[in-house]
């Protein structure tokens, strides 16, 4: 089988990736959490996942009832480090709700038009009309992190992002827009890991982009960018959300019950949606060097 970027990934892992991360996933069990600091050390027994996952689909059509009758707009913003679950917590939060009121925001490079617009501008048109709920499968964050770490955008046009991005996002929540935040955080161990087995099934190469595979040796840039970005831009009206990540199950779950705990649809059942605080939190959950 032909890998993809001619196996750069695994050329990683053998040549440039630390010893110690090296060691963790050559050791660790498939279902064994591989960051240290993480408060689980197995991932969540699937019975008890699906379990979990099911009564949550049930409140989140519930939500999406409420959405539509409203006429509330909801923002979902997904963003954190390649690898890190983004993709596959969108699915199951999407999954069982209708496409007409639900949509997925996953923009492609800007146009050469795009590129000379206002910056927020092409964000600014995927935003939900009354009724619907829109997830953004990363967001304008990119000019705080991706953009930067791959000198994508200079530093005056990043300075401008956060100074404009106060002002940006009290517009939305002024207007009446539900704006939920998630950084979903992921062990280096646990990404390269993830990393590893995308280079080596075939359905899953599509998920591989050249910046995945250059970005694997920015851990530390992408590290010092997260971190500005968490300690610029979580208002007290738009406040960021973590979401460790290294167990897919667990994250998966709190995810979703992050976005239903910040909706006040009809109904609610507050037990069902109650956030593990060891998984869910504020910007200090988030573990930069992990």
């Amino acid at each position: 089988m032909t890998k993809p970027f001619d196996a750069a990934i695994s050329r990683f892992f053998a040549k440039e990736a630390p010893a110690d991360i090296r060691a963790a996933v050559e050791n660790g069990g498939k279902r064994d959490v591989l960051t240290d600091e993480f408060p689980y050390q197995k991932w969540m027994p699937k019975k008890d996942y699906q379990a979990e996952l099911d009564a949550l689909q049930v409140e989140l059509v519930k939500m999406q009832s409420w959405v539509r009758k409203s006429g509330a707009r909801v923002v979902t913003v997904f963003e954190g480090r390649d690898a890190a679950g983004k993709g596959g917590t969108i699915r199951r939060l999407r999954e069982n709700l209708s496409p007409r009121s639900a949509k997925v925001v996953a923009l492609s490079k800007p146009t050469e038009t795009e590129a000379s617009e206002w910056y927020f501008q092409r964000y600014v048109r995927a935003l939900p009309t009354g009724g619907q709920l829109a997830i953004y499968d990363r967001s304008w964050y990119n000019r705080a992190v991706v953009e930067h770490v791959f000198d994508f955008c200079t530093p005056d046009q990043r300075h401008a992002f956060f100074q404009q991005l106060p002002a940006f996002e009290r517009l939305l929540t002024d207007d009446g827009i539900y704006l939920i935040k998630l950084w979903l955080n992921v062990g280096r161990a646990e990404q390269l890991r993830r990393m590893l087995a995308r280079e080596n099934d075939p359905l899953k190469h599509w998920k591989l982009s050249r910046i995945d595979v250059e970005g694997l040796a920015k851990w530390d840039a992408y590290t010092a960018a997260i971190g500005e970005t968490l300690d610029h831009a979580s208002f007290d009206f738009a406040p960021w959300t973590v979401v460790r990540s290294d167990d897919k199950r667990r994250a998966r779950l709190g995810a979703i019950r992050a976005v239903l705990s910040a909706v006040p649809y009809a109904g609610r059942d507050d037990a069902l949606v109650k956030l593990d605080p060891k998984i869910v939190g504020g910007p200090d959950l988030w573990l930069g060097g992990a």
